[in-house]
Order: structure tokens, then sequence, then C-alpha cells
């Protein structure tokens, strides 16, 4: 398939570039969209999608962000700034597909951008994309639905963005479309940086009977590690720009006094790069004529910088519970038959594990293990269950 249809190559020529010629700039390193689905390198060699391992996507919209006009503007912004950055890594493969173009709808978009992912996810590249609104990770999950592929969702959001279930699709109920989709093919939702007093009390009654899992701020930067987990839990992870303070992120409409700090940010953006899962990460929100002299679009371009970062020093640390490379604890519960921890070797990380005979369904086995922490096996050994197993035990009946 030719996804040339729904792209616009990106014209550098457009944004401002007030750097060197140091061959290490991502400038000199990034190939750009050629065109009929190939990319040219700086010899004129043509490369084809497959010999890349991560792909930018613009997608130059915001119809759908209600109060937050001017997100469409963000994608070239962040470019700007990323373009700038050094590369620190040896034989990074990473291309830039251009920009979605809009369509004659909202729906449009999607079905494009949709289409994009899906293509990139055969040829086993990761996409990030540069919104826009954050409803454009409804168009991300559906990319899965040609894989008939179970998949987890982790939202770094102030709010759960659910909506009610007969509003028009928008960046503040985008998840609700996803719940209700059919098939479904979503196992867990993840909120991490929740803001209590942004948030009703049924949205949270929900959230706890959908039993998916939702941090409140305070909880995760009391200790920053405690997103790791979650974060490497994820398929997908689609992060707004307004869960970050104001005064580190002023580019965007609904950001507010509280929330992560910039380098806060950028450190889950690392984990996300780590997650040897993970295939794709939006980042959504970001509006320049918000902005104070581009300091979001420079903080978003340095959260990529971190996702890549993190990308290039994966370990393939994918638990296997048989295996050498991981260490095997077995804690006796009340109420719970010997739960199974495991340790990697590599990188001591860990994972409670459901047993097979736990697992009501096979598309459910890809989520056997669950990542933790080292505290949730010290509350096991408390005699307490810990609450990741419980609910993902939940979801499987």
């Amino acid at each position: 398939m030719s996804i040339d249809i729904y792209l616009e190559p990106f014209d550098i020529s457009t944004i401002q570039l007030n750097i060197d010629k140091d061959p290490n700039r991502i400038y000199n390193i990034i190939r750009n969209y050629h065109k009929l689905g190939s990319y040219q390198n700086e010899n004129g060699k043509i490369e084809e999608l497959q010999d890349f391992d991560i792909a930018l996507i613009g997608v130059p919209e915001d119809r759908s962000s209600l109060k937050n006009k001017g997100a469409k503007d963000a994608p070239d912004n962040i470019r700007k700034y990323f373009y700038s950055l050094y590369s620190h890594w040896n034989n990074l493969k990473i291309v830039d597909l251009g920009n979605i173009k809009n369509g004659n709808t909202i729906e449009d978009t999607y079905f494009a951008l949709k289409e994009v992912v899906e293509h990139l996810l055969e040829n086993n590249v990761i996409s990030i994309i540069l919104g826009g609104p954050q409803d454009l990770t409804y168009a991300n999950y559906l990319a899965y639905e040609k894989f008939n592929k179970i998949i987890n969702i982790t939202s770094i959001d102030s709010v759960f963005d659910l909506g009610h279930h007969d509003d028009e699709i928008n960046t503040h109920s985008w998840l609700s479309k996803i719940i209700l989709h059919k098939p479904n093919y979503l196992f867990n939702f993840t909120n991490i940086g929740y803001q209590s007093y942004l948030v009703n009390k049924e949205s949270i009654q929900l959230m706890k009977e959908l039993y998916f899992d939702a941090y409140r701020l305070g909880e995760m930067r009391s200790d920053l590690e405690y997103t790791e987990p979650p974060i490497r839990n994820a398929d997908i992870v689609s992060f707004d720009i307004a869960s970050i303070r104001q005064s580190d992120a002023p580019g965007c409409y609904y950001s507010g006094p509280n929330g992560f700090s910039g380098e806060e940010a950028c450190a889950m953006t690392r984990y996300a790069g780590l997650n040897d899962k993970l295939t794709s990460i939006g980042f959504y929100g970001l509006n320049p004529g918000l902005d104070n002299r581009g300091q979001t679009s420079f903080l978003t371009a340095q959260m990529i910088w971190y996702f890549i970062d993190g990308f290039m020093n994966r370990v393939n640390d994918k638990p296997i519970l048989n295996s050498d490379d991981y260490i095997k604890f077995t804690v006796n519960i009340d109420g719970a038959d010997g739960i199974i921890f495991l340790k990697s070797k590599k990188t001591s990380r860990w994972w409670i594990v459901l047993k097979p005979d736990n697992i009501k369904e096979n598309r459910y086995r890809p989520h056997q293990f669950i990542p933790c922490t080292y505290d949730d096996y010290k509350e096991a050994l408390k005699n307490n269950i810990p609450d990741k197993w419980w609910k993902a035990q939940q979801r499987m009946m």
C-alpha cells in the first residue's frame, strides 16, 4: 500500500533554522519523505520504509481542539527545535514522513492517520505523532485493529477525557470512543498525573469499575520512578502537553499552575523509549500561538529527543517465565495461590506474573507479565494482594 495520498512532505524551507553545519545535528541525520513511498539519503540512494526504526508524522489539525485553536501549527514548530538538536547515537534510523493532509472532515483525518500508522506497524517502524489535539489518539488506536491485537494505552494527562457517550469526538471525549468502539482491542488504560479537582467523582468511579489504572499527580511526583511500570506496560503512549505545569509549558490553553515539570516530562518520555513493547507515541495539545518564545515547542522537541535516547538504549528486556535472565520469586498470600514475581538481571526491573491457568483467553496471554516495582513485591510479602495483579485478573474475566 502507498501512503503517499495521505501525506504532504515537510518543506524545511518554511522554517528558519539558526544552526551550524555540524554533521551531528538531527537536521543532518533525519531523512525526509521523498515520493512514491521511498526516502532519499544524502548520497541520493533510495531507502525503503522498512530501513527505518522511527518515523515522525505531523498532524496539522485543530477542528476538535475546542478552546485550543491553533494546535494545527504545532508539528512544524516542534520540528524547528527538534531538527536543531544534536544526535548522540550511532546508526539512528529516523525518517520524517511530513504532515497528514487534512480531510474534509475530522473523521477523514482520523482515517488517514490510522492508515499511515497501520502501514508503519506492518513495517516495524515506531510512530512519533506530532499533534494536533489529543483525540488523534483514537485514530492511533484504530491502526491496531487490523492486527487483532489486544493492547494497552497509557495517557499522561491531567484529566480522563471521558466526555459523555453522546458527545461528538473531541480532545476531551476520545477515551469514551475507544471504550465503546466495537470490536474492542483495549486491555488496559492507564492515566498518569490526573488532578482530582479537575475530575468529577463519577469519572473516577468509572475508571475503578473498568479496572483501569489511574494515578494522581502528587502520587507520581513523590517518586517519578513510579511512572516507569505503567509506561513500560503501554503499546501506545499519549502525552497531553496540558499535563505539564503552565510555567514550564505555557503553549496550551488547558495548561494550569500544577502539573509535571519539564524535566519530569523528559524522564517519562525516556521511559517510553526504553519500553520494548511500545510501538507508537503521540504529543498533543501544543498551541504555538499561546507559547512564550517557543518554550513549549522547544520542550516538546526535547521530550522527543529523550524518547529516542530511550529507544536507542533498549536492551530487549521482555520477560520469560523460566529464563535464566530473570530471578523468580513466589509469594504466598491469603486469597491468592502463590503470586510470582520476576526481576530482570539486566535492568533490575520487576514484573508480576499471571499464571497460565489464570488467563481465560489466548488473546490475553501477551499481558501475562505486568510491570511493577520492588515496592509491590514488598507489599506482597506483607500479605497484601498487589492491586495491579488483581485488576488484571478482573479484566480477564
